[in-house]
């Protein structure tokens, strides 16, 4: 990786520590062009990365109805790195649980390789789980005043201050993994306990304990699943919530709102892509989510044809991929649809994660905001200011 920019000795010194080689020099008010070496390993963690063709994270869930055989063949085909969202399977089989478990024994089935993650919510208590008949009332996340404090859809929060709720949702995930042949876990939400908003509901001593108990409870719930298993969890968002790299049992992070949800702006696309290597410098894997342009909250969007939909997604492919292309480390995956179900493109065909790409041959070069990278089947050029990138397959 290549930036440049005007640094004191200060910036430079910290800068350095974790991307320059040991020898480089900075004199005060410099400009500084940096070349981050690549990573050369994938985290222990995550055996059997491979840059054959894009690497890709497959989140979706299937609320309605059992996922076709066409439709496991498919998923176990394309992607060795597969989340599962809450509510999948739950029309056919009675319980989150339940529906995850019986997609994942599926899908392993195909492809023994396969990591399928089972999601659970950290700080939002969706409903749906059969291990909610254990939930206990107190567990339930209040203000001062004995008010129940919700997301904004209305369901409550739970109060990960509380140690027998860290018990209760570790054992959950536990419970989980070994009733299937799940992979591990993704933990939505840790953003919304980070936020300064939880400070103002529930006082400043309080949000504190919260965040104190999320990081207990998630290397709680590593220690249970065992180092085979990932812990991956939602996620970063431009320079923030980067401390959750260094929250013990966590294996990977998401980076959910890639270059929309308001922060589409080129200074915030750089640092999310400055989040992948930082992410890989500390062991730590990543998965880039990009967006089409839309979004399933998009009303509007959404009353269009579906063969429009996704028409549109493949057209719009190429930045997002690019942008993934010139951060990627051994470890990243890229996820790229307009939602959270099999409707919402994740299911579809795009060409260009059929063709081969090879490991790259160095580290992106960048000028400022331009950046190229070559891989072995591949010439990346991508443009984070005026959102032009081109791939140049071969």
């Amino acid at each position: 990786m290549k930036t440049r920019f005007p640094c004191s000795a200060a910036r430079a010194a910290w800068w350095l520590a974790w991307v320059v080689p040991a020898g480089v020099t900075v004199a005060p008010g410099a400009e500084v062009s940096i070349v981050s070496p690549v990573i050369s390993r994938a985290p222990a963690s995550l055996p059997g990365f491979s840059w054959e063709r894009v690497p890709l994270n497959l989140h979706f869930g299937k609320r309605t109805t059992d996922l076709t055989d066409a439709e496991v063949e498919f998923v176990a085909r394309r992607s060795s790195l597969i989340a599962l969202e809450k509510s999948h399977g739950f029309a056919a089989h009675g319980s989150t649980e339940a529906g995850i478990a019986d997609a994942a024994r599926r899908i392993t089935g195909r492809n023994p390789a396969a990591r399928v993650l089972f999601y659970f919510n950290a700080f939002i208590n969706w409903p749906g789980y059969a291990a909610f008949e254990t939930y206990r009332p107190e567990w339930t996340l209040r203000t001062a005043g004995g008010e129940i404090v919700k997301h904004p859809s209305g369901t409550p929060r739970p109060d990960p201050s509380n140690a027998a709720f860290r018990a209760w949702w570790s054992d959950v995930v536990a419970n989980a993994n070994r009733s299937a042949p799940l992979g591990g876990v993704f933990v939505d939400a840790l953003p919304q306990a980070l936020a300064p908003g939880l400070a103002r509901q529930v006082g400043p001593e309080k949000a504190r304990a919260i965040v104190a108990g999320l990081r207990e409870m998630l290397a709680l719930t590593k220690r249970k699943l065992g180092p085979d298993r990932l812990v991956l969890v939602n996620g970063l968002r431009t320079t923030e919530f980067r401390e959750l790299l260094d929250w013990e049992g966590i294996d990977g992070v998401m980076i959910e709102h890639f270059g929309a949800f308001k922060t589409d702006a080129p200074a915030d696309m750089k640092a999310d892509l400055d989040s992948v290597a930082l992410a890989a410098a500390k062991g730590k894997f990543v998965v880039l989510k990009g967006w089409p342009g839309f979004n399933w909250l998009d009303a509007e969007m959404m009353k269009r044809p579906p063969s429009e939909l996704l028409r549109l997604a493949r057209e719009r492919l190429t930045f997002p991929l690019a942008c993934f292309l010139v951060a990627a480390q051994p470890g990243s995956h890229f996820c790229y649809s307009w939602g959270y179900t099999d409707t919402h493109g994740m299911l579809e065909r795009y060409p260009e994660f059929e063709r081969p790409l090879g490991p790259p041959k160095a580290a992106a070069s960048w000028q400022g905001l331009v950046a190229t990278r070559e891989f072995a089947h591949a010439s990346v050029w991508v443009d984070l200011a005026s959102r032009q990138a081109r791939i140049d397959w071969r």
